[in-house]
């Protein structure tokens, strides 16, 4: 599978966060989100690992019991079950990979950009 620009098919998940799912395999997905400033994603966790990338912006990140601000270029990675969350400070651009894939994101793929 590819997956090419495009500034389509984001579905809004939560107040000021739009996601899309860009591509996936057996174990992995890619998945994009924009986070408007101010916004905030609660404190959750889930059976993932969950690395991801600040391309753009600045957000506050809590990963267990630390908590950072990033900018871009900024990287993380949540390991499985630990309880995390996030405050976009500016609007922000993040890339995150999920193994295994979240099942439950394959719906926001963006089909007109993945061939």
């Amino acid at each position: 599978m590819f997956s090419f620009p495009s500034e389509n098919a984001y579905r809004q998940v939560l107040d000021g966060i739009g996601m899309k799912t860009r591509v996936y395999g057996e174990a992995s997905l890619l998945a994009e989100f924009k986070l408007a400033a101010g916004s905030a994603l609660p404190a959750h966790a889930h059976p993932n690992e969950q690395t991801g990338y600040l391309v753009s912006g600045r957000i506050r990140l809590r990963i267990g019991d630390k908590a950072t601000e990033l900018g871009p270029g900024g990287a993380w990675c949540v390991p499985p079950g630990v309880e995390h969350g996030a405050e976009a400070l500016e609007a922000s651009l993040a890339i995150e990979i999920f193994s295994p894939r979240r099942e439950d994101y394959l719906q926001y793929l963006d089909a007109e950009s993945a061939r």
